[in-house]
């Protein structure tokens, strides 16, 4: 489970906004997001805010959870109208432990609160052993066009490592039921790093990615985070810590097979086979754009005002049981906090940022560095080299 909340100022109990932020709703994009907490089982390295069948406690239930989480959509509908929803992601946890029709449900109601574009993008994750083809058809059916999968990696000892359940194959069979099926867009996740894997494990996992034919590509260096069961097993010095060095040369080796196949970057973690396929939810965050999160321990922002959900699942639903808002706490973001947050977030784009909103002498010696390309610096952009890649947090530091 995740950790403690941060804090903030109170949300006032009907949810509403300060004066005059309702109306921007959408203003830069509007995007939904929908958490769906359950898990069948908890992996050692996940802090998401999860929950396992015997970590729930009372009050809340698979069968309930999508009416809950509705009487939240209510609660927004009547705060914000924006002109449309151009993303939704269902995330979680493993949402497709609801069934296809609940989730279905779920998205219907979104439409029917806000409007859904002609074009939105509808994605869900999924873990590969919580699907199948009749599972992905009917999932299709409700109007989901993209499936992200965690596949983490196609070694069964990297797997057993990460706690994950399904077997090596399952994830790119899953990945060509899901194109079988219609999804127009098909993502595969990768997690690179792990303690015990080796340059060959990472190499048939990228090679099991391009095979399946997918169209985008996310892999991420393995975080050991506080609080999680593989953290324990490092401190007690049953496994090693991640190597930064490797994490490097996992990237490397990521950059190559997947431009050799066809991927550009496009998100310092994330490759696509085309500007249509990359995922347009994440960039609408990565653009500072609108959304609204629904579910426990989900954030939302609408005008700089952020705000996030009490965490655990039984706390929400009686929130809204009660009528009230389930929003823990929240934040009016001053204009240098939306500045600075633009600038850590665009940086990691393939499109950069302009030089004339980062810091001028950082930038310059970024360049110096091998950090940018140079071409673009004189156009008046700011855009990572792959060597900058590997080293975009203290870009990023250097140039706030």
């Amino acid at each position: 489970m995740a950790g403690v909340l941060p804090d903030g100022d109170p949300v006032p109990a009907d949810g509403s906004l300060p004066p005059g932020v309702a109306e921007t709703a959408g203003s830069r994009g509007f995007a939904v997001y929908v958490h769906v907490p359950f898990c069948a089982s908890r992996c050692g390295y996940c802090d998401f805010n999860t929950y396992t069948a015997s970590e729930l406690g009372g009050g809340v239930s698979r069968d309930t959870y999508v009416d809950t989480v509705l009487a939240e959509l209510q609660l927004g509908k009547s705060l914000i109208n924006p002109k449309r929803v151009d993303t939704v992601f269902v995330g979680g946890g493993t949402p497709t432990l609801l069934s296809a029709d609940d989730l279905g449900r779920i998205l219907a109601a979104v439409d029917d609160a806000w409007g859904l574009s002609p074009d939105a993008e509808v994605t869900t994750e999924a873990n590969p052993e919580s699907v199948d083809a009749g599972y992905l058809r009917r999932l299709r059916s409700h109007g989901f066009n993209r499936i992200s999968l965690g596949m983490q990696s196609a070694s069964p000892a990297v797997l057993r490592i990460l706690d994950r359940q399904h077997t090596a194959g399952r994830a790119p069979a899953a990945a060509l039921e899901a194109r079988e099926a219609g999804f127009e867009h098909v993502n595969l996740d990768l997690i690179y790093g792990t303690p015990g894997e080796t340059a060959d494990d990472f190499a048939a996992s990228l090679a099991a990615v391009v095979g399946a034919g997918v169209d985008h590509v996310s892999a991420y260096a393995l975080i050991v985070e506080d609080g999680t069961r593989m953290a324990g097993r490092m401190r007690r010095g049953e496994m090693p810590y991640p190597s930064d060095d490797v994490a490097a040369d996992r990237y490397l080796a990521a950059e190559a097979a997947l431009t050799a196949a066809d991927f550009g970057w496009y998100e310092v973690s994330n490759w696509a086979t085309s500007a249509a396929a990359r995922c347009r939810h994440n960039l609408l965050y990565w653009t500072g754009a609108d959304w609204w999160g629904l579910g426990p321990g989900a954030h939302s922002h609408v005008g700089g005002v952020r705000w996030w959900n009490v965490k655990h699942p039984s706390a929400y639903a009686k929130r809204l049981a009660d009528g009230v808002s389930p929003g823990h706490a929240r934040e009016v973001l001053s204009d240098e906090d939306r500045r600075m947050e633009d600038i850590m977030l665009r940086v990691r784009l393939r499109e950069g940022i302009p030089l004339a909103r980062v810091d001028a002498v950082g930038a310059k010696q970024a360049l110096a560095d091998g950090l940018l390309e140079r071409s673009a610096y004189e156009d008046g952009n700011l855009i990572l080299t792959l060597r900058g890649r590997l080293l975009a947090d203290a870009v990023i530091r250097d140039v706030v």
